[in-house]
């Protein structure tokens, strides 16, 4: 089935004149320790400067995504190296470093790929269908800059139905399990007497949100202050779940206070390190961020305990056991829509050979029904019109049902289809 994405790109490529592939390249948790994962951590800017460049380049259609356990890119290129480039140039990876610890898919590989990434069955919590919204929002910035072709569309939009119906109709996601929750835990479990203790919340993120609201079922309201650098975030949250705001250059003060920090960030660089905490009692520091927004050397400390999320994420309990059971019957409806998607990218495909063959065809009936008009005097021209018509529509049938077999090598196909009949399919 590879055969079928090479030759195509296929048909709406107007920009690059040599044919291009289908690739998937990145990075995620399962080889890419923190540090690595946020070398090559996009923001907003560096997503959409990335784009910027790819359209500059001559790439036809891709998108980019950036979270906390990975980075990828998907998108058509005549070879891998020129996603790679993209990467690296906006982000502080080198090659190098994507070499160690990468990923390359491309055509069937990287379609199943993004099918397991799209519907949390690649993530570093089964069944953590956050990715999903991730993946709506690259497509929205790809579509807005023209970098979406009907291949990748169609492709984007059978994962998040496949990620749909496996969320209605399986019970992966059941349970109260992510990063945030894994925290919450870790702090109950690792905290004595919690709820005598100041828990400070920095960043009002997703992370951080939900972190706070996991907080608020399990803790006193009081006991909770949240910092964010744009004050009116946070306020907004915490007029929600009813918990204590301070001003972002109260920071270092509400430090001093806390018992446990929770740092959800989304700044590129380290927004805490050793220099800003002059502790009078034991810290414990948990940091939920990608790139890392808490220095080690905060480890210099004896009275700090820092521990990272990629350490939660490895916490298992009977939740995640319990999901991993509901592993078939999501990879089933993964198969079910892949499927469905490849045979329209075939029918794509071969759509144009089966016509410009039955084109052919009708040609070929014309002149002999002329022909035969000036042989025969009664000539029947309903009845020889029908049964043309009768013979072209099964003739092409037959074509069209050699081409849709999953064991037919399409491209040579059409090749000898349009050599045989001297057609050329456009």
């Amino acid at each position: 089935m590879l055969q079928l994405f090479d030759k195509v790109a296929f048909m709406d490529n107007k920009h690059l004149s040599k044919p291009t592939t289908f690739y998937a390249i990145g990075l995620s948790y399962k080889k890419a320790d923190a540090d690595i994962r946020g070398k090559f951590s996009l923001d907003t800017n560096a997503k959409q400067a990335l784009l910027d460049q790819a359209t500059l380049a001559g790439i036809e259609s891709l998108i980019v995504t950036s979270t906390c356990n990975r980075t990828e890119i998907y998108g058509f290129a005549e070879h891998p190296f020129q996603l790679i480039k993209l990467l690296c140039d906006n982000s502080s990876g080198t090659v190098e470093d994507f070499q160690k610890v990468a990923y390359v898919y491309k055509n069937q590989e990287a379609i199943s790929h993004l099918f397991k990434v799209g519907t949390g069955l690649d993530s570093q919590i089964l069944g953590d269908f956050e990715i999903i919204s991730q993946l709506k929002t690259a497509f929205t910035e790809s579509k807005s800059k023209n970098l979406m072709n009907a291949f990748l569309e169609r492709l984007i939009n059978s994962v998040i139905q496949a990620s749909k119906k496996i969320k209605n109709e399986t019970e992966i996601s059941s349970g109260a399990t992510s990063v945030s929750f894994a925290a919450v835990r870790y702090i109950f479990n690792n905290v004595e007497n919690i709820s005598n203790k100041n828990i400070l919340l920095f960043g009002a993120g997703k992370i951080g949100r939900n972190t706070c609201e996991n907080l608020v079922k399990h803790t006193k309201h009081e006991q909770i202050t949240l910092i964010n650098r744009t004050k009116d975030k946070a306020e907004r949250l915490a007029r929600k779940l009813n918990v204590i705001v301070k001003d972002y250059t109260d920071l270092q003060l509400e430090i001093q206070k806390a018992d446990v920090l929770v740092v959800a960030t989304g700044a590129q660089n380290p927004t805490v390190d050793k220099a800003i905490l002059n502790l009078k009692k034991p810290l414990l520091i948990l940091d939920l961020s990608i790139p890392k927004n808490v220095h080690e050397n905060v480890q210099d400390l004896n009275n700090v305990a820092l521990v990272h999320m990629d350490h939660l994420s490895q916490m298992t309990d009977e939740t995640l056991e319990n999901r991993k059971k509901h592993i078939p019957a999501a990879e089933a409806i993964i198969e079910e829509i892949k499927e469905e998607f490849i045979t329209w990218t075939k029918g794509r495909k071969f759509a144009p050979a089966i016509h410009a063959l039955k084109a052919k065809l009708n040609t070929i009936k014309e002149k002999e029904l002329n022909s035969q008009r000036k042989k025969i005097s009664n000539f029947d021209e309903e009845q020889a019109e029908m049964i043309s018509n009768r013979i072209i529509q099964k003739i092409t049938n037959h074509f069209a049902n050699h081409l849709k077999d999953e064991n037919t090598m399409v491209d040579e196909s059409i090749e000898w289809i349009e050599k045989i009949f001297q057609i050329e399919a456009k």
